[in-house]
């Protein structure tokens, strides 16, 4: 917020915080930016961990490119180009996700996920594989790759899930597959613990670099079940996300006929969760809406776990996972999870009290900015703030942001005080309150100075009253 709108500033809050500034359950009305245009099919937004000056942009075609978000532009040369081993027929194949390892500022690796073209076969295999740098940072080495995961992949074009990411409480690399395409999971993929890798989540341990382990804890080591399996029966994750804060999961899966689904893992989990698919689609039987021939578990079958929310198909037909907010800039989100539908173009944003996805707020109106309209969501993503973006196929990517704010500024840089605080670009060391330490020294807050607006303005209209009955001489 800049110094020159304090008037201003003053004047919402006495007419619009009762009715507007701030939206159903205390949230703040929100607003997005472009900050990212001219892209080719992105499908994905991400960070290096502790890197609070970049953003990593995946497009399908199998190039990363790098958004400089100190300006808010794209630079011109690709952080990775893989294109030419990347499977990319225009439907959900191509380069699909990408992480960076917890320590990726001193071992520079990170990790992509894509469909690969293998020669002569018709259909490429699911891929993760492990790369590292040139000497420049905003250079992958493409020559680098290590090849951790090779996934078969039946002659189908679609099912492919895509999403990688580190768990914040374990540093194990978790890998969300599809159960494999076509309708109705034919030969029961998603199901298949021991002989699939399709349909499911995984969790391998990459250590420091060059190859991986399965972690011991997981959930079949040891028993029938291939090792890798972190949680089951899936039919199309498209996202995933960890809440970086508490360590829960979210996993956003893709519907049949009738229903999307978001299934919720709690950091607590052991894994081993079997999601129904294709038994269940979302809380249905999946025979009551089309399909038929499940085999490897019931519908009934307790065992089987709930998801979190579903919607139907008259609010859209094919679900974008989300993030959860934990960032700097809009305090008063904290804990609230957005997701979409990429079909509908409709986005949702909701808070989970007590632990349960009571109810959703459709925003994608309020989010569309002035001159601009996100449609073809296909992906969130963070950056080392926490703040969301949203991802637009058609090129373009966002950033949620308050509508009116910041709201602590006290140096008047338009930048919230806590991110500054986050970055180091601020200092709090004493009394550690939230305010830069620069701040202390006899400067008002926006908030002390907004209180002494208040009053100005209020002893004003109180003279003016005052007058107007002939109490105070002209």
């Amino acid at each position: 917020m800049n110094w020159r709108m304090c008037g201003t500033v003053v004047v919402l809050a006495l007419t619009v915080s009762a009715s507007g500034v701030f939206a159903g359950g205390g949230l703040p009305a929100l607003t997005t930016v472009r900050v990212a245009n001219g892209l080719d099919d992105p499908l994905f937004v991400t960070h290096v961990p502790g890197d609070f000056d970049r953003a990593f942009v995946v497009e399908q075609p199998g190039r990363i490119r790098i958004l400089d978000l100190t300006t808010d532009t794209l630079i011109g040369t690709p952080f990775l180009d893989i294109t030419g081993i990347v499977r990319d027929s225009g439907n959900e194949e191509g380069l699909l996700g990408l992480a960076f390892h917890p320590d990726h500022q001193s071992n520079g690796l990170f990790y992509v996920f894509y469909v690969d073209s293998p020669f002569p076969a018709s259909n490429g295999n699911l891929v993760v594989a492990e790369y590292g740098l040139t000497g420049n940072p905003n250079v992958a080495d493409a020559g680098s790759a290590n090849i951790l995961l090779t996934i078969p992949h039946p002659s189908f074009g679609n099912h492919n899930g895509g999403w990688i990411g580190f768990g914040p409480n374990d540093g194990y690399l978790y890998i969300a597959t599809g159960d494999g395409g076509s309708g109705c999971g034919p030969n029961e993929r998603s199901q298949d613990i021991t002989n699939e890798l399709l349909g499911k989540i995984l969790r391998i341990d990459v250590g420091t670099g060059g190859g991986y382990t399965n972690p011991p804890d997981n959930p079949f080591v040891g028993v029938t079940g291939d090792d890798e399996i972190w949680a089951y029966g899936l039919r199309n994750p498209w996202r995933c996300a960890f809440d970086r804060e508490t360590g829960d999961f979210y996993i956003a899966d893709v519907g049949q006929f009738q229903i999307e689904e978001i299934n919720f893992q709690p950091a607590s989990s052991t894994g081993g969760e079997n999601y129904g698919w294709d038994c269940r689609e979302g809380n249905e039987c999946a025979s009551d809406n089309g399909c038929t021939g499940a085999a490897g578990c019931a519908c009934g079958d307790g065992s089987l776990v709930d998801p979190l929310r579903v919607y139907n198909h008259s609010l859209g037909c094919s679900i974008t996972g989300g993030e959860v907010y934990r960032g700097c800039a809009i305090r008063e989100l904290q804990g609230t999870y957005f997701f979409a539908d990429v079909c509908s173009n409709r986005i949702w944003r909701t808070t989970l009290p007590g632990g349960g996805l009571t109810s959703y707020t459709q925003i994608q109106n309020e989010l569309d900015p002035p001159g601009f309209s996100i449609s073809s969501i296909t992906s969130f993503g963070t950056d080392a703030y926490g703040e969301i973006y949203i991802v637009d196929r058609g090129g373009e990517v966002f950033r949620i942001v308050p509508e009116f704010g910041p709201f602590n500024d006290c140096n008047t840089n338009t930048t919230e005080d806590a991110c500054e605080i986050l970055d180091g670009s601020e200092a709090d060391v004493a009394p550690m309150n939230g305010v830069p330490d620069t701040c202390e020294a006899g400067i008002p807050t926006v908030s002390q100075w907004g209180t002494v607006m208040l009053t100005l303005l209020l002893a004003v209209a109180g003279t003016l009253v005052f007058r107007s009955r002939g109490y105070v001489p002209a």
